[in-house]
């Protein structure tokens, strides 16, 4: 039996999900239509607009459906002139100058907040930033479900999310705009999603998302990621306690609640991703994006460590359907590729994080 321990690259459909889907399937009209069917698409549209701005606390923004982050943040970062840190998305750094420094602990520090973008939570490490005030934009996919925030709090212009990452379908996320923003349309048409975005609209992934994202503000209330959090805490411990010269990327700072970044010096980490995964369990070497290129993780460089620490780096990122016996046995079966691994390269010398 697998274990699925890649939260962060995606997950599993949720069961009120899997029921929307089958319930928006029952909804032959386009939402573009004045007759009684389209008009019964636009008010279940509309209802799951209004119930994933509920869900980011962005109430009376401007919510534009896509087809996710990307396309989300090409549409307003695609103009140019924006800066970022190396500890971004990829999705964001095409769009920006990657000059922004960073610390140790994986913290960005802002210069000109109006022009930058800044992920409120990273996808490799799970380190949180504090947004500053008057912020440009933010990437808020991997906060979105797990940690408490509101958009409207926030105080950005604008921020991006995709479903697949909180329980929903994949190919669905949304653009979430301050009242009145104006942006230019990247696809143009129709008159749809406000002159935005032009196409009919994803109508059965859209009524998925709205499910996906009222599920995941249930679980934060409920208090379900302080139980993921304790667990990924335990999680560490055990596997630092086997491998006691390993480096947790941005231990010292705020981080999702279910995500761990393991360096192991001299062990790449893609080699661990397919020992893991031979083994039954599903991990990832880097952010899924760009898991395929073996190469030392850019963030993890950002942050001062070297070019063997990053390219050790493995990323779990555990969820709430998780039981400790699953979690203790990925770490069974990492303390017996670990201990194979000593066995051919001899005993460890714990490596050093400085710069340079």
């Amino acid at each position: 039996m697998r274990t699925y321990l890649d939260w962060n690259a995606t997950t599993p459909l949720r069961p009120e999900v899997k029921e929307a889907i089958i319930e928006a399937l029952e909804l032959s009209g386009n939402p573009s239509s004045v007759h009684a069917e389209g008009r019964a698409a636009k008010m279940a549209l509309e209802r799951a607009r209004e119930q994933i701005a509920a869900a980011l606390g962005a109430e009376g923004a401007d919510l534009v459906f896509t087809s996710g982050t990307t396309e989300a943040a090409s549409m307003v970062l695609g103009q140019g002139g924006y800066l970022c840190a190396p500890t971004e998305h990829s999705a964001i750094k095409v769009w920006c100058d990657p000059v922004l420094p960073v610390d140790r602990d994986g913290i960005v520090t802002v210069t000109d907040p109006a022009r930058t973008s800044l992920q409120l939570a990273n996808n490799e490490t799970g380190v949180m930033q504090d947004l500053p005030q008057g912020l440009h934009s933010s990437d808020l996919t991997q906060a979105f479900g797990k940690v408490p925030f509101a958009f409207n709090w926030l105080g950005l212009t604008a921020g991006f999310v995709s479903a697949h990452k909180l329980g929903g379908p994949k190919g669905i996320g949304a653009l979430v705009l301050r009242k009145g923003t104006e942006i230019p349309a990247l696809i143009r048409g129709g008159g749809q999603e406000q002159g935005r975005r032009a196409g009919t609209e994803n109508l059965i992934g859209i009524l998925a998302f709205a499910a996906a994202a009222a599920a995941a503000q249930r679980d934060l209330e409920a208090g379900v990621w302080d139980q993921v959090a304790q667990r990924r805490d335990a999680l560490e411990a055990r596997l630092c306690d086997i491998a006691p010269e390993a480096v947790i990327a941005g231990k010292a700072a705020r981080r999702l609640p279910n995500t761990t970044c393991l360096l192991t010096s001299g062990w790449k980490g893609e080699t661990q991703v397919m020992q893991m995964d031979l083994a039954g369990f599903a991990i990832s070497a880097g952010s899924a994006c760009s898991s395929g290129k073996v190469r030392a993780s850019g963030a993890l460089q950002a942050m001062g460590f070297d070019d063997q620490l990053s390219q050790s780096a493995i990323r779990i990122s555990i969820s709430p359907t998780l039981g400790d016996d699953q979690i203790n046995r990925f770490a069974d079966a990492w303390e017996k590729a670990y201990s194979r691994w000593r066995d051919r390269t001899g005993p460890a010398i714990r490596p050093s994080t400085e710069e340079g």
